[in-house]
């Protein structure tokens, strides 16, 4: 019965499939559709769990920090002032977040709580400070000074870690344009970014005290962002070597790198998640007559193959 029912059904819709179909348009469409909407979510970063992620999502111009989820729900908007907010870092018991704060003419880095109360000042209001990354053990972070005084022009940025017990600063890494701090799992290194020319920057990494800087990508193109794996044995890093910045991953002494994936667009500032098994990473790009940013993840299940 089956059978025939189906040879039935395809006779019947043969002639309707070669008759022409009344009021069809004869002419071409009108015009070409755009995207008219468009969105901003950058700068992931996970909460120790791996449970959940804080992001910078662009509301009403502003850069506004979120957490959710990584199934995507429970969406909370934590900042809600007239200011952007930046480089959102979860510290290692998960009880605060850093993120630095952007308004008129200051870039200060502040530390609140993870669900957005205690907001509290961490570096002065007359240095430009941005870019915090949390020690493994909690009792301190990383941060640089802004290297964009007058873009595009590069200025001087050291590096500088703060005791949160006791506010007392130290340099770390000073001698030119060093941004994007990142402390290894263990503690005792820190790769951080380098600018060697107007367009050249490596990716460097040190002891925790800031000695014996070694260079680590030596390439010819622009590296930066670097991100360790959780276990410490590679790290993750953009560069735009092949033309557009992609996302990369090389041994935590520069040896094997390897593209991620590939993308169309602008991808930068890799994120692991605290399992080893994903890099989430912003990606952005021009579409029509504005641009989008989106949270972009790879799995990593095929990177030993």
């Amino acid at each position: 019965m089956k059978i025939v029912s189906r040879i039935a059904v395809s006779f019947i819709l043969l002639p309707i499939a070669f008759s022409p179909l009344r009021g069809q348009a004869t002419k071409g469409p009108i015009g070409i559709a755009y995207q008219f909407t468009h969105s901003i979510n950058d700068s992931p970063s996970f909460s120790p769990d791996g449970l959940e992620m804080v992001f910078i999502s662009v509301v009403a111009g502003k850069e506004q920090l979120f957490r959710m989820r990584l199934d995507g729900s429970r969406v909370i908007q934590l900042t809600r002032d007239d200011a952007d907010h930046e480089d959102p870092a979860w510290s290692p018991d998960g009880m605060h977040i850093a993120f630095v704060t952007m308004s008129k003419d200051q870039e200060q880095i502040y530390i609140m709580n993870a669900d957005g109360t205690g907001v509290e000042a961490l570096t002065p209001p007359d240095v430009k400070t941005i870019h915090p990354n949390w020690n493994p053990d909690g009792k301190s972070l990383a941060y640089c000074t802004d290297d964009d005084l007058k873009p595009p022009k590069k200025n001087p940025a050291e590096i500088y870690s703060i005791d949160l017990a006791t506010r007392k600063t130290t340099k770390l890494i000073e001698g030119g344009v060093n941004t994007y701090p990142a402390w290894s799992p263990d503690g005792r290194r820190i790769a951080f970014r380098r600018m060697l020319g107007e367009n050249n920057s490596e990716v460097f990494a040190a002891n925790s005290d800031g000695t014996g800087a070694q260079n680590l990508t030596n390439d010819p193109a622009f590296d930066g962002w670097p991100s360790w794996s959780p276990d410490g044995k590679r790290i993750a890093f953009a560069s735009n070597r092949r033309g557009s910045y992609e996302i990369y991953v090389m041994n935590a002494d520069g040896t094997g790198v390897r593209k991620v994936a590939n993308n169309e667009g602008r991808a930068t500032a890799p994120q692991w998640t605290k399992d080893g098994k994903n890099i989430f990473f912003p990606l952005c790009r021009k579409v029509d007559f504005s641009f989008d940013c989106q949270i972009f993840a790879v799995k990593l299940d095929a990177f030993d193959r």
